[in-house]
């Protein structure tokens, strides 16, 4: 049975891995099945709560934003027909391919940890913390966010004959990464620029309220 051919196109939430230099994807991870719910989060960054009064209304950054959200992985359908495609990958591994390109987000990359290893040998003083790909949280166009991964849980829950892990939830934490943390000049900071930009062009789409609604004829 076919569907119909003017049914909305359902979009999928995913992360994407840009290079910080060039700005190159080095990979995409779409995620199966969308969350029903996403969770998120403000810490304020006020100037503080000094005696200087004239200071109580600014904002010294933009807030610390922080996401989180449960998605469910899952290749049992795939296994009915495992000579068809990436089926064949699922009836060899299971979920560890899905799970290993969520996981080594937060790993260094091991070539790099091997080049470090070089150089302390022959007596680096100084030697650079490995810098990972940009993380980018993309959840429709509006919301294009520069993050950090924070936590990451993986729950296995079903596994193949081989003890390949079949299907899972994994849960997210995501940090939104500001022009506070990466700068202007950083394409993270200019992603995370606009993804402020378009919050301030929506919330001018938001009718306004009348005073009465709120009991009131006016501020006093």
């Amino acid at each position: 049975m076919t569907t119909f051919p003017r049914s909305p196109r359902l979009l999928k939430g995913g992360l994407v891995l840009i290079d910080p230099d060039t700005s190159a994807v080095r990979r995409i991870i779409v995620l199966q099945y969308n969350p029903d719910t996403l969770s998120r989060s403000f810490q304020v960054q006020a100037v503080g709560d000094g005696a200087d009064r004239s200071q109580a209304l600014r904002l010294k950054a933009p807030p610390v934003e922080t996401i989180k959200l449960e998605a469910e992985i899952d290749v049992t359908d795939q296994l009915e027909q495992p000579d068809q495609g990436q089926n064949r990958v699922a009836a060899e591994l299971g979920l560890h391919p899905q799970l290993a390109a969520l996981e080594t987000i937060v790993y260094p990359a091991s070539d790099r940890l091997l080049a470090n290893d070089r150089l302390a040998r022959v007596g680096t003083l100084e030697i650079a913390p490995v810098e990972s790909p940009l993380t980018l949280f993309v959840w429709s166009r509006t919301r294009i966010l520069p993050v950090r991964l924070t936590e990451l849980s993986v729950s296995e829950e079903a596994f193949d004959p081989a003890l390949n892990p079949i299907r899972a939830k994994v849960s997210l934490g995501l940090r939104v990464l500001s022009v506070n943390d990466l700068g202007f000049d950083h394409k993270g900071g200019n992603l995370y620029l606009r993804y402020q930009q378009q919050k301030e062009q929506l919330a001018t789409r938001l009718a306004g309220g009348g005073l009465g609604a709120l009991g009131i004829g006016g501020i006093p």
